[in-house]
């Protein structure tokens, strides 16, 4: 399995990537905002998306959005094909692109926003942290992107203060260096009991 950086070799899998993003929101029944062929190829023409390769088959994929003049970078679009998952896939394409992220735009908060809470783990392990939403970008090209979501509305009708996703935050100038620790049960729990008052607010 190679985690690299995606060129213009790998332009022929943004239909199967955007398949499988598309399918991923069908089967957790979650909210998935879609992407294109298009939005992924110019992802990896610009060099800002890491892509997992297996023998040739596409494996993984997530790509690098910046917002407010290069303020915060959000690590987006995570995806990992049916065929390879429950391997760690997830953990690495993230551990990629986090320090990718790091290495292009060294001064920039890094977030994401997620219903999953095994990417809300992953994100916990790498170093970010919980945060409400004005806590991140406020450019509204950013929160566009979210209306192709089935749960867009509970984001209007809270006025873009929460939603069924959590936002999580990695600073910094809070974490100096990745220092992989043991994930906490406290936080786990916190991160369910938001996912389950979110659902019960949308009913």
């Amino acid at each position: 399995m190679k985690v690299v950086i995606a060129d213009k070799s790998h332009i022929k899998y943004a239909e199967l990537i955007c398949e499988c993003i598309k399918e991923s929101a069908k089967v957790r029944g979650t909210g998935i905002a879609e992407r294109t062929p298009e939005y992924i190829t110019k992802k990896i023409t610009n060099g800002n998306a890491v892509i997992a390769i297996h023998n040739k088959e596409f494996a993984g994929f997530c790509y690098i959005e910046t917002w407010d003049n290069n303020e915060f970078v959000v690590n987006s679009g995570l995806i990992v094909h049916p065929d390879f998952r429950n391997q760690g896939l997830a953990k690495k394409i993230k551990e990629k692109i986090l320090e990718y992220s790091k290495e292009k735009y060294p001064s920039a908060k890094i977030f994401g926003i997620t219903t999953g809470l095994a990417v809300m783990k992953i994100n916990y392990e790498l170093g970010y942290h919980p945060v409400t939403f004005s806590e991140i970008t406020k450019d509204e090209a950013f929160w566009d992107g979210c209306k192709t979501c089935k749960n867009y509305d509970v984001l209007i009708r809270t006025d873009r203060k929460m939603c069924l996703c959590t936002g999580m935050l990695y600073n910094p100038s809070h974490n100096k260096k990745i220092d992989a620790h043991k994930y906490s049960t406290k936080v786990l729990k916190r991160l369910k009991n938001i996912k389950q008052t979110l659902f019960l607010k949308k009913k």
